[in-house]
């Protein structure tokens, strides 16, 4: 009470996770109409009912911060449409008509709503592109004023001390009839504009995209390792996870790793297990056999999850995403025993850890959240489910308490978290090799790009225990997370659902 959402955000974070935990990604925090603020009314304010742009200055002091490009649509509320439907000329084609009897059967979209909204204009009524939803209204990028306010509102994040700016559903900036209307080459020529922008008046400043697509089309947005963005959400990553522990096997997961390559050594990945949104599927068609993502539907349904779907260009609708909390998707059942719940989960959360790139962690997954589907019930939007807001008092209530979910995921995320740091081994553009180790386990060696500091990274992905035989390099080792010494490793045994991150004694001593 008596504090902005905002700063509290801030106080909690330097209360229970400290620099642990050094990067921050805020949601849109913008005035907005819908959709949890990705319907964005002013680009430029903070919505007063979360705080101020001194909070977010503050925030930026203690840790690095990523910032929302929302710049595919604008809200039907804010004053660019509003200027637009009234005929203004400073906004006249702001905003992308669809007259007559358009063909728009090769498009692609996330949505089964309408591609077009009939909106009252001054002229008459006009049907304009909306993408997501009727009241996300896509932008003109056809029109060099649009271009010209987008690039201002990147500058003015950096001013606002972005360390990061996160491209939200840049695959679909730019829109030709009679095309896709997603990946087209002037969407790739506007992220790199932006890319020779900020190169030029803040080379600190990093480009994340965020397209949840298929993997080859996803990593075309690094370009060509120089000219576009420097990290690429890893989208392939929680579908292959959560598939990899249903099973209890590691081979779609060990064979996708292996084939990861990176165009450059200055771009790397943005690892996620669970976000603000759902499960992505369209990233695992032809990594996963069919069945098994149709499997994948299931247990989520199954285990009171939801299913969105898109509408494909010959009409039809498959399934998009899971929404489901990350913690209940991993769960077998609900009488399952909490520790080998917590387990499971960290042996998700440690995979994303110990793979190349830079880990993002949701909020909710490092607090151990479970689902909301009264949230859902309540919004009737099935991504509210993953999406509940908390009152700071009830969240340090349960972490206070010895023993809770809460108090178990934060402590071993600390661990994990602090060890990585410390490490060289793991830094996000070092060296990564799938090593054999058995369906059971995955097994990684990571380094530094210099080679230094290897570590062994084991996942267990069964409630058996297994060993591992013949994949360590060297004589002795040394368990970075349990402290233990292990003088002949040539046997390394597993508990269920264990993690072991080894370094060579030699390296853990130097």
């Amino acid at each position: 009470p008596g504090v902005t959402p905002l700063a509290c955000l801030g106080e909690f974070l330097d209360a229970h996770v400290g620099q642990v935990v050094n990067g921050i990604h805020v949601l849109p925090f913008f005035p907005s109409s819908s959709d949890d603020g990705f319907s964005v009314v002013d680009y430029l304010r903070v919505d007063p009912a979360l705080g101020s742009w001194d909070d977010i200055h503050r925030l930026a002091e203690r840790r690095r911060l990523m910032i929302d490009a929302v710049l595919n649509h604008a809200s039907s509320q804010s004053e660019w449409f509003q200027a637009y439907l009234r005929g203004e000329p400073g906004h006249r084609d702001f905003f992308i008509e669809i007259a007559g009897e358009a063909d728009l059967s090769h498009v692609v979209r996330p949505r089964t709503t309408p591609l077009g909204t009939v909106f009252a204009a001054s002229g008459g009524d006009k049907q304009v592109w909306t993408t997501f939803s009727a009241d996300q209204v896509d932008l003109n990028f056809g029109n060099p004023q649009v271009l010209l306010r987008a690039v201002g509102v990147v500058l003015e994040y950096v001013a606002h001390r972005a360390s990061m700016i996160r491209l939200d559903a840049i695959a679909y900036l730019w829109k030709e009839l009679g095309t896709a209307c997603i990946h087209l080459a002037q969407t790739h020529r506007i992220v790199q504009l932006l890319r020779v922008v900020l190169d030029e008046v803040a080379p600190h400043v990093k480009l994340v995209t965020e397209t949840n697509v298929p993997h080859a089309e996803n990593v075309s947005y690094f370009g060509d390792g120089q000219n576009e963005a420097q990290w690429v959400y890893n989208f392939v990553l929680p579908p292959l996870v959560l598939h990899a522990l249903w099973r209890g096997s590691s081979a779609a997961l060990a064979d996708w790793v292996s084939g990861l390559t990176l165009p450059s050594p200055r771009v790397t990945f943005f690892n996620f297990l669970a976000c603000h949104d759902g499960i992505g599927l369209n990233p695992a068609l032809g990594i996963l056999p069919a069945s098994e993502i149709e499997a994948l539907v299931e247990r989520v349904l199954h285990r009171g999850g939801e299913v969105s779907a898109k509408r494909n260009p010959d009409g039809s609708e498959s399934p998009y995403e899971l929404n489901v909390n990350y913690f209940d998707a991993l769960s077998d059942s609900p009488s399952e025993a909490l520790q080998t719940q917590v387990d499971r989960f960290m042996v998700a959360q440690s995979i994303m850890l110990a793979l190349r790139g830079v880990p993002g962690i949701y909020f909710h997954s490092l607090f151990g959240s479970r689902g909301w589907p009264e949230g859902f019930r309540g919004s009737g939007m099935k991504r509210t489910i993953n999406r509940q807001k908390l009152r700071r008092a009830d969240l340090e209530a349960e972490l206070a308490q010895d023993g809770t979910l809460r108090r178990q995921v934060l402590d071993r995320f600390l661990r994990l978290l602090r060890v990585r740091a410390a490490c060289k081994g793991f830094h996000p553009h070092g060296s990564q090799e799938v090593a054999p180790a058995g369906e059971a386990v995955l097994a990684l060696w990571r380094a530094s790009p210099l080679g230094e500091e290897p570590v062994l990274c084991l996942h267990n992905l069964r409630s058996q225990a297994q060993t591992v035989v013949g994949v360590a390099r060297g004589r002795a080792m040394h368990d970075l997370l349990s402290g233990e010494h292990m003088e002949d490793p040539r046997r390394i045994p597993l508990a269920p659902y264990q993690v072991r991150w080894l370094r060579t004694d030699e390296a853990s001593h130097g």
